[in-house]
């Protein structure tokens, strides 16, 4: 039996870490979609959204039958609670994602963004793909140095936030109402995507050490 929930156990990992992978396409494939007005692509993201809708429902029901069928105790129902809470935290990522390219597609053959900012969403496209790429080596590898790393990108998402609002507010903005809507929502979109990574980070820290940071960054023990 013990063979068994171990081997369950290990599909829940490696399902949590091909969830990981498709957000990693899909914010990848939305930021160039929105930054190149790309429309096939701006598609193809939003209709691949269902196939992480669908690898999450698989993914908690796997998590309930362990619940139901083996009840895990101490690390193992740490584990198993932990997937669940990250795949949503996954399912939410490439919403986001979606959300993304559903803006570039609104808005072709126009490019979504102003010009004024083009520079600003192509480093916060870097930094959300970055996110997205350390997240899944974080679940494959468990390496709090990874999870710092996501941590530290999600700081320059949330600076790069404020710079769209200081743009908006400042005296060279000459945008249309729909662009400043636009860079408003896409900002949004990307430093939640970056808080949602940040969640995980600290989720798999906690697996690794039994300490979970609160939101002032101290840590408590489980």
């Amino acid at each position: 039996m013990r063979e068994i929930f171990e081997a369950e156990l290990k599909q829940v990992g490696d399902d949590l870490a091909e969830m990981s992978r498709l957000v990693e396409s899909a914010i990848s494939r939305a930021g160039t979609a929105l930054l190149t007005a790309d429309l096939q692509l701006a598609q193809a993201v939003i209709a691949s959204d269902h196939a992480i809708d669908a690898l999450e429902r698989e993914l908690d029901e796997r998590c309930v039958l362990l619940l139901a069928q083996q009840q895990p105790v101490a690390t193992d129902l740490r584990v198993v609670v932990s997937a669940l809470r990250m795949s949503a935290t996954l399912e939410r990522m490439g919403d986001l994602a979606r959300h993304v390219a559903q803006v570039a597609r609104g808005r072709y053959p126009a490019h979504a963004i102003h010009p004024l900012l083009e520079g600003t969403f192509s480093q916060m496209h870097d930094a959300a793909t970055r996110v997205a790429r350390r997240t899944t080596t974080l679940l494959t590898t468990r390496d709090l140095e990874v999870a710092a790393n996501v941590e530290r990108d999600d700081d320059l998402l949330d600076h790069l936030h404020q710079d769209t609002f200081a743009a908006l507010l400042g005296p060279e903005w000459d945008g249309t109402p729909q662009e400043t809507v636009d860079v408003t929502l896409v900002g949004r979109y990307y430093e939640r995507f970056g808080d949602h990574g940040v969640s995980i980070a600290k989720r798999v820290t906690f697996l690794v050490t039994g300490d979970f940071a609160d939101d002032r960054g101290q840590a408590t023990r489980a």
